[in-house]
Formats: structure tokens, C-alpha cells, sequence
């Protein structure tokens, strides 16, 4: 499923106009986004929670030369399925 997808499930789900879904989808991706954007974590009860992960500086090397590099500290998003989400998908 990509995003057009998600609209018109969503609009077909809500009863809305893909317009009116499009903006829905795309208010609640941006909500998230800000979210993360500040460190702080977006829990919806029964589906999952998004949170930023911090990942420390360190070692990696390059495949093609073998040669070790040094990679910076960051922030990454992760996400983690909540118990309803995980029933509704092994059942």
C-alpha cells in the first residue's frame, strides 16, 4: 500500500473526499513528524508507538575498500507495534 492507497482507504472508511482524506493523512504524517522533531514519542493505544532512537558515534567500514571510518552520533525513528496491531496481524 503506498499513500494513494492510504487516502482512499481512508476516504472510503470516513466517508470523506479523497481531497478531504489526502489533507487527514497528511496532517496526521506531519503531527508525527513534529513530534519526533522534538524528542518526544507518539503513542496510539492498541497500534504502536513512534520514538526516536539515539544512535551513538563509532567504527564502520567501507565494504569496497575495507578501509574503517568514523560514523557521528544520530537520531533515528523507530517504530513499535502495539499488542492490538500485533493479534490483528497474526490472527
Amino acid at each position: 500500500m503506498n499513500k494513494g492507497d492510504l487516502v482512499a482507504a481512508v476516504a472510503d472508511g470516513a466517508d470523506l473526499t479523497k481531497v478531504q482524506a489526502a489533507a487527514a493523512v497528511d496532517a496526521v504524517l506531519e503531527a508525527i513528524t513534529a513530534t519526533l522533531k522534538k524528542g518526544d514519542e507518539v503513542r496510539l493505544v492498541g497500534f504502536g508507538t513512534f520514538l526516536v532512537s539515539k544512535r551513538p558515534a563509532g567504527e564502520a567500514r567501507n565494504p569496497r575498500t575495507g578501509e574503517t571510518i568514523k560514523t557521528k552520533a544520530s537520531l533515528a525513528p523507530k517504530f513499535k507495534a502495539g499488542a492490538g496491531l500485533k493479534s490483528a496481524v497474526n490472527s
